[in-house]
């Protein structure tokens, strides 16, 4: 599988709201791999004086990543292949 990064624009959104999101997407990927299209989701990282908020989710294509989200209802800017420099 391959690492792709979810960029999204969250200003002023609240810790439960941002929240809600993360166990959202949590919840979109379990649901996903157990119907056959295999995503993890992997972390997120918030910037909350800007809004801006990295995820990164594993899977076949930029599409599965998308489709996840477009079904959780979570607003992203883009889907990209990334890679994950976590030592």
């Amino acid at each position: 599988m391959t690492v792709y990064m979810v960029e999204r624009s969250l200003k002023g959104i609240s810790m439960e709201d941002l929240g809600g999101a993360q166990k959202a997407a949590i919840a979109k990927a379990a649901e996903m791999t157990a119907a056959g299209t295999g995503v993890k989701y992997i972390r997120s990282t918030f910037a909350p004086e800007d809004g801006r908020c990295m995820c990164l989710f594993e899977a076949d294509s930029a599409a599965d990543v998308k489709l996840l989200n477009d079904e959780a209802g979570i607003p992203y800017d883009s889907v990209v292949e990334a890679l994950d420099l976590t030592p």
